[in-house]
């Protein structure tokens, strides 16, 4: 992809690791690395999908035992899927209750079944314990903005409930482990969504792509091999390489060059990115995760040890025609995870890799006579090698118009903490238990130490 000067300089000052100017802030980033192995022998990746705009999770995840698909189809009236058009889904873990996947995410049932994927129950952003009496008499400490797009959206990404951040859990994790992969400009934050909340750390950032090519970002004719590129490489590389001597000016020119030199690595390293048998849908989630698959197969050219990617699928906010926006948009979803799961076997590192879903929050189970509106807790799907696959973690509520768990409309509160899913994500990545708090700040309200709160990766 081509850049005009001013969108390179945006992406310049979002690329790889931020230059530090305040000694005492280099030494403070120095502490927080040596807390944490500098060496790792292995290789880890998370995949974050921001589902962004409140996805209906509950027509995604339904209940599918006689009682409780009563209950489901009575309070979501004409929302409700018909019970014979659900994808069996098989618990070992849920006693007798049974339920049953949106009837198109056939290849997502089928990674559940399998135990290549799980289900995470009524998740949710929560400043403490949940107490339904609680929030019934408004004595309850509720997030900041609940039920605001921004807000939710934000605190998903920033595991901080309780204020408005710009850091986020992934880049909280890059300032701790970026010093695990090799020091050439390249961020351990991978972003196929430009700039996220997800990935910004103090002194970490993310490091932008396209799904495109090679995926790196590049001044327009910098690296063309003509009258043109050559002119506009030799005209920058002079202004650059020029001394400055104010501040301001110095700083400026060596971010630009940061810049340069980190996506040119990155279009080497991916001019040996594998081409992958396994065929991808044609849609942008699905290229993207194709993208995400090649990256991961140059990670020794890039010399990491540690990735994060990012990928945002828009356009959920379902106030009305939610039967048929799902209808549309979930099997994109579920086929792109379908793809994806088979092109890391491919290239032999499923184990490596865990891929999670993230959104605003869910909707409320009432309609509101066209669709549904900005609800709670909701659940998700997480992927991978390493996940205890098959099961469903958390506790999916008992549906039922009287429930406690209803604080109005439908709307279900949650009774899994973001920071319980989190923390189990973040220890699996190599976060130690004694960090843990640094990544997540509100964990400890939640999770004492000594082990992942939902042992969503087995023992």
């Amino acid at each position: 992809m081509k850049m005009n000067r001013r969108q390179f300089l945006n992406h310049a000052c979002a690329t790889g690791t931020t230059t530090l100017t305040a000694a005492t802030t280099l030494g403070t980033l120095g502490m927080m690395r040596n807390a944490s192995a500098q060496t790792a022998s292995d290789y880890k990746a998370l995949v974050c999908i921001l589902l962004a705009g409140g996805n209906d999770s509950y027509n995604m995840v339904v209940p599918s035992d006689t009682a409780q698909h009563s209950a489901y189809a009575s309070i979501r009236s004409d929302l409700a899927l018909a019970r014979e058009t659900l994808l069996p889904l098989s618990f070992p873990n849920t006693g007798a209750r049974s339920f049953g996947l949106h009837p198109g995410m056939g290849r997502v049932a089928q990674l559940i079944n399998s135990g290549d994927a799980a289900v995470i129950a009524n998740v949710g952003t929560l400043l403490e314990p949940f107490d339904a009496t609680a929030v019934e008499n408004g004595t309850a400490t509720l997030p900041v903005g609940l039920f605001s797009h921004a807000d939710q959206i934000a605190q998903w990404q920033t595991a901080m409930p309780g204020q408005r951040s710009s850091i986020g859990w992934g880049g909280r994790m890059a300032d701790l482990m970026q010093g695990m992969n090799l020091s050439n400009g390249v961020s351990m934050n991978v972003s196929l969504s430009g700039t996220n909340t997800f990935q910004s750390g103090r002194s970490t950032n993310e490091f932008s792509i396209t799904s495109q090519g090679d995926g790196a970002l590049s001044i327009n004719g910098y690296g063309e091999d003509s009258f043109f590129g050559d002119f506009r490489r030799r005209t920058t590389d002079g202004v650059l390489n020029a001394p400055r001597t104010q501040l301001l000016r110095a700083e400026y020119r060596q971010r630009f060059r940061n810049a340069i030199d980190a996506n040119t690595t990155f279009a080497t390293a991916m001019q040996s990115a594998s081409e992958l048998q396994t065929n991808f849908s044609e849609n942008g989630l699905s290229s993207a995760m194709r993208q995400i698959a090649r990256v991961i197969s140059v990670r020794d050219n890039l010399g990491a040890s540690r990735q994060t990617f990012f990928v945002t699928v828009g356009g959920w906010d379902h106030h009305d025609e939610v039967i048929q926006n799902q209808a549309r948009m979930l099997p994109m979803v579920s086929d792109a995870l379908g793809e994806f799961r088979d092109a890391l076997v491919e290239l032999g590192v499923f184990n490596d890799v865990t891929t999670f879903t993230i959104s605003d929050f869910a909707r409320t189970l009432t309609s509101n006579g066209r669709g549904s509106d900005h609800g709670w807790g909701g659940h998700h799907i997480v992927m991978g090698g390493s996940v205890a696959g098959g099961q469903m973690f958390g506790d999916y509520p008992i549906l039922a118009m009287n429930s406690a768990l209803d604080v109005g409309r439908g709307i279900y509160a949650p009774t899994t903490a973001t920071d319980e899913y989190f923390a189990d994500l973040a220890l699996w990545y190599g976060v130690t238990d004694g960090a843990l708090e640094t990544v997540l700040p509100n964990v400890r309200r939640f999770a004492a130490t000594g082990g992942a709160p939902l042992g969503l990766f087995g023992v």
